[in-house]
């Protein structure tokens, strides 16, 4: 198995979306990683084709990194219900629509579950996945995963957040991500618990690109 290879100068975060953006952002602030956004460098958003949030990732990383010729940091996450045959999944921003309604994708969540009677908080079992890429322009790329698991609970609680953060109750836990402040939600050890997908994705990068 290939060495992971370190990263020591300025990224890409290859994102238009400003919650993530700030999250990422957030996790890479303790390792002294400068980064600027996708959105920041003018760059388009690459046509997201993937079938899986890794894949999706993979993409946007190498279309930021082959644009700007620095390595490029993308994630690819989303909500995944059970009851709904694992939407909204890859889809989760694009149930949001162009306008990033995401107060009308959990109505249409909610909606469909109770058409299949999830009334219960174990018909209501779902997770959140966060795929990472780390992409060079060599073509160089790392990967990870994290995942959190949890319920989809009804009505949404908090306003924290961002994206389906109200409607996810993480197990163990009796506030929503939407109810979690940022240190609380993704902060990472020794002051956080790494509680988020994303958190939970970025302390394998850290492990083996940034430590």
């Amino acid at each position: 198995m290939p060495a992971h290879r370190k990263l020591t100068g300025p990224i890409v975060i290859a994102t238009h979306n400003p919650g993530k953006l700030r999250e990422m952002r957030e996790l890479l602030a303790p390792f002294g990683i400068e980064a600027q956004a996708a959105g920041e460098l003018g760059l388009a958003e690459p046509d997201e084709t993937g079938k899986t949030f890794a894949a999706n990732a993979r993409i946007k990383a190498t279309a930021a990194a082959r644009a700007t010729g620095k390595p490029a940091f993308a994630d690819d996450s989303g909500l995944v219900v059970e009851a709904l045959g694992g939407e909204p999944g890859i889809h989760s921003a694009r149930w949001a629509g162009p306008d990033k309604d995401f107060r009308g994708a959990m109505n249409r969540i909610q909606t469909l579950l109770i058409e299949r009677g999830a009334k219960e908080p174990a018909q209501r079992r779902a997770h959140f996945i966060a795929a990472l890429c780390l992409a060079w322009p060599d073509g160089h790329l790392e990967e990870f995963e994290g995942r959190v698991d949890g319920v989809a609970v009804w009505p949404p609680r908090g306003d924290k957040g961002f994206g389906y953060d109200p409607l996810f109750l993480p197990d163990g836990f009796d506030r929503t991500f939407g109810e979690m402040s940022a240190e609380e939600k993704h902060g990472l050890p020794p002051l956080g618990k790494a509680l988020s997908h994303r958190a939970r994705a970025f302390i394998k990068l850290a492990d083996a690109c940034l430590r």
